[in-house]
């Protein structure tokens, strides 16, 4: 099991920055990327961004230049720089970790943490 729980959420005004984390715990040794997802109300979530073990990185093309995902594997977290927001970024952003499995994969997901990003 991998437990998850994201911090830095928070209200912003238009063109601010925030600095979201996920602090993981439990299992850590069967994750092999994390990610961060978001949803905003009346809309499916969606991905933000991806980082492999390995460091390899994937940004949904809406949030390319502006954020920018990174890992701490010694401190077990997982941070989304937010930069240039936008109110169409307004949303809850979850924390994901993926975890293969010889049947595909176990998905982890912490609660959410709020952003809103004011005009």
């Amino acid at each position: 099991q991998v437990q998850l729980v994201e911090s830095g959420g928070g209200l912003v005004q238009a063109g601010g920055s925030l600095r979201l984390s996920c602090a993981v715990s439990g299992s850590i040794f069967t994750i092999s990327e994390m990610g961060w997802y978001r949803q905003a109300p009346g809309k499916q979530r969606g991905l933000v961004a991806t980082i492999s073990r390995g460091g390899s990185t994937n940004y949904a093309d809406s949030v390319k230049g502006r954020f920018t995902i990174s890992r701490d594997n010694i401190k077990n977290t997982v941070y989304l720089q937010m930069n240039s927001l936008k109110p169409e970024d307004s949303a809850v952003y979850y924390c994901n970790a993926h975890a293969p499995t010889p049947w595909g994969g176990d998905e982890y997901w912490g609660k959410g943490t709020q952003v809103t990003v004011s005009s």
